[in-house]
This record gives C-alpha cells, sequence and structure tokens, in this order.
C-alpha cells in the first residue's frame, strides 16, 4: 500500500522526472568543473545535485497536493495517516537512491574531468545533510502549510551551493578534515557506516514527529 502512495507522488512530478533525470547526470560533471575545491569537488558536486533533485521533485508534489487538495482527498480513502507520511519520507529516500546510481554514471561519462567515485562515509554525509534538511521540513510543513513554507525552503536550499563550498573551503584552509578526531578514534567500519546510521535516526525521530502533527490535524 505504501509503495502505491510513492508511485502517487512520482506521477506527480513527472513533469518534471525526465530533466531531474537529465540534471542528475550533467550537474555534477558542471558544479565538479566549476568548483575549486580539489580534495572534496566531488563530493560537494555530488551533494548540491542531490539537494536540488530532492527539493525540485519533494516541492513539485507538494505544489500538486495543495492546489488540488490532494491531502484531503487521500484521507478519504482507506490509507491511513500514518502511511501517507511514511510515503513521503520514503519517496526521499528513493529519490536520493536514484540520484546515487545516476551519480555513478556521471563518473563513468567523465573521468577525464576528476570526478570521483564517493567513499561511503561521503555518501552518509550527504544523507545526512538531506535527512536533516528534510527532517526539518516535513514537519514544518506539516504544521503551517505549503504556502507559509514555500519561500523560506527556496531560499534556504538555493543559498546551499554558496555556503557549502565556502564552509569546506575554510575547513580546508584550518586544516580540519571532515573525519573529526573523534571520530577517527572509532573503528574505520563504524566511521564509514556512522553517518548513514545517524541519517536514519534523524529521518525516524522527523518522521515520529510528523506523523503526530499530521494525525492531529484537521483537514
Amino acid at each position: 500500500m505504501i509503495f502505491n502512495l510513492v508511485k502517487k507522488d512520482f506521477l506527480l512530478a513527472k513533469k518534471n522526472l525526465v530533466y531531474m533525470i537529465i540534471f542528475a547526470v550533467i550537474a555534477p560533471i558542471l558544479i565538479f568543473s566549476k568548483l575549486g575545491i580539489s580534495d572534496f569537488g566531488s563530493f560537494i558536486s555530488f551533494l548540491i545535485t542531490i539537494i536540488f533533485v530532492e527539493y525540485i521533485l519533494f516541492n513539485m508534489v507538494s505544489m500538486s497536493e495543495n492546489k488540488y487538495k490532494g491531502t484531503a482527498l487521500l484521507c478519504t480513502t482507506p490509507y491511513t495517516r500514518r502511511r501517507m507520511i511514511e510515503a513521503k519520507y520514503l519517496f526521499i529516500l528513493v529519490i536520493f537512491m536514484g540520484t546515487f546510481l545516476l551519480y555513478n554514471l556521471a563518473v563513468a561519462i567523465g573521468p577525464s574531468k576528476g570526478l570521483e567515485r564517493l567513499t561511503t562515509f561521503q555518501i552518509g554525509i550527504s544523507l545526512m545533510m538531506v535527512s536533516i534538511l528534510f527532517g526539518i521540513l516535513i514537519p514544518i510543513q506539516l504544521k503551517i502549510g505549503f504556502e507559509r513554507t514555500k519561500y523560506f525552503s527556496f531560499f534556504t536550499i538555493f543559498l546551499i551551493p554558496f555556503i557549502v563550498p565556502a564552509i569546506i573551503e575554510g575547513f580546508q584552509s584550518q586544516g580540519i578534515n571532515l573525519q573529526m578526531e573523534l571520530v577517527q578514534m572509532l573503528p574505520i567500519y563504524v566511521r564509514e557506516w556512522l553517518p548513514i546510521g545517524v541519517s536514519f535516526v534523524i529521518g525516524i525521530i522527523s518522521m515520529k514527529i510528523s506523523i503526530r502533527i499530521f494525525t492531529a490535524k484537521n483537514l
């Protein structure tokens, strides 16, 4: 049942889906060519790409549901409110996985550009960033509505390409590694998979909050 809800979200976003698939392949190559961050260029290219793809597709679904009162109509069907929220988070995860596969296609297409495959740690950090952003956005949007959050979320997402490279450059200039000293004390297999574990914890906490908000909401 939950997969039907995820399929519904992809159908709502289908107008932009093909463009996003093309973007997910081309954008990392273009972003990498513009960045002057040799150590983290591939990671930053993927991170910026995934955030844009996630936001645009999620925003398309939210806009359609808001315009056509889709959420209210779904509540009249056998789908529970809990399943509807779980589907939103699964939608975000499926987009992440799909974009990651397309990034690897970009790596295969443009090896001469220097784009590299990501480490497990970098994938985890990217997923954690997505979990934090949407872990905050989804509950707030459910609480106060799409119209009141769309401009704030738009400016937040589109400022990231300017902020993240500056932060990474600051780390590099200070000799700070993304894998902090405390984390480096952990066994390598724990260190590599820790961000992914943290991402799922953030997602589960956010989902529980969202379910509580949505269950109590009068549509």
